[in-house]
C-alpha cells in the first residue's frame, strides 16, 4: 500500500498513536514517518515489536521512539506523556487507536474500561501538550459506530457497545477541544482483515470474518485502513467529525 501523505508533508510534525506495536497503529506511525513526523510508538506489552518498528523508521531515516503504557493505568499514562512532553515538547497529531475487549481472562468490565474511560482519561491526559491547530483522530468500526442502529456480532457485541461509549464520551468534549484548538475526527471502518479484533472473532466463531466479507464485498487490509487513519490526520475534518471508510451500505439505512 503507498504512502497517502506526501514525503516531507508532515515535517515538523509530533505524532502518538495508541496501539503501534503492530497492525493498523504500526502502519499508521510507519505513514506518518515516511512523511517527515517524528513518531511515538506506544505499546501496552508488546516491547520488542515496538523497538523493532522503531529501529526500522530510523534505518529509514525516519525519527521515532518507544514509549509503554498500560491505557487503564493513569500513572502509566502520564508517565508516557511526560517522557513525551522532555523528548518532543508537544504533539501535534494523537491518533487514539489502541482498544480491545475479546482477550481471555479479563475482568468482565475491562472493555468498557479501556474504550470509554481509558480514552477519556487518555485525551484529558494528552490535551496540554496538544498545540493549537493540532488533531486527534479516534479510530473505532462500523460495528461500534453505528450499534444503535445495527446488529452485530454477539461476540463483538460488548466492545461495540463500549467503544461507541467511547466515541460518544470524546465527543461530549469537543467543546474543551476547540476552545483550546484542537480538532478531532472519528474513522470508522468495517471489520479489518489481518487485524487481532478479526483473528479473535472468528476464532470463537468461525466463518464470521468470510461471512462479513461476502455481505460487503470487500473488506480493508490492515495497511488500507491505517491509510485512511493516516489522512484523516490531515484530510479536512468533515462536518460531522466522521470519516466513513468503505461501504456502509449494510449500516446506513437507504432513504
Amino acid at each position: 500500500m503507498s504512502n497517502p501523505l506526501a514525503a516531507g508533508s508532515l515535517t515538523g510534525t509530533r505524532a502518538l498513536v495508541t496501539g503501534s506495536s503492530r497492525g493498523i497503529g504500526a502502519d499508521t506511525v510507519r505513514y506518518f514517518a515516511e512523511a517527515g513526523a517524528s513518531v511515538v510508538v506506544n505499546y501496552r506489552n508488546k516491547e520488542k515489536r515496538a523497538q523493532q518498528l522503531v529501529e526500522k523508521i530510523a534505518a529509514s531515516g525516519g525519527t521515532a521512539f518507544a514509549v509503554g503504557a498500560d491505557l487503564t493505568d493513569p500513572e502509566s499514562v502520564d508517565a508516557m506523556f511526560a517522557t513525551v512532553s522532555e523528548r518532543l515538547g508537544g504533539l501535534d497529531v494523537l491518533v487514539m487507536n489502541a482498544s480491545g475487549g475479546m482477550e481471555s481472562g479479563m475482568a468482565e468490565d475491562y472493555a468498557l474500561k479501556l474504550n470509554r474511560d481509558a480514552q477519556v482519561a487518555l485525551l484529558t491526559a494528552a490535551l496540554p501538550l496538544l498545540q493549537p491547530g493540532s488533531r486527534v483522530v479516534f479510530v473505532t468500526s462500523h460495528q461500534a459506530h453505528f450499534i444503535r442502529t445495527t446488529e452485530t456480532m454477539p461476540e463483538y457485541l460488548p466492545v461495540a457497545l463500549s467503544k461507541r461509549a467511547g466515541e460518544d464520551a470524546l465527543l461530549e468534549m469537543v467543546p474543551q477541544l476547540e476552545a483550546a484548538g484542537v480538532e478531532f475526527v472519528v474513522v470508522s471502518g468495517d471489520m479489518i482483515e489481518g487485524t487481532i479484533t478479526a483473528t479473535l472473532l472468528e476464532r470463537s466463531n468461525p466463518g464470521a470474518i468470510s461471512s462479513r466479507k461476502e455481505s460487503a464485498g470487500k473488506l480493508y487490509n490492515v495497511a488500507e485502513f491505517a491509510a485512511e487513519v493516516a489522512a484523516a490526520a490531515v484530510d479536512p475534518v468533515p462536518a460531522d467529525r466522521t470519516r466513513l471508510v468503505g461501504d456502509t451500505s449494510d449500516f446506513v439505512p437507504v432513504a
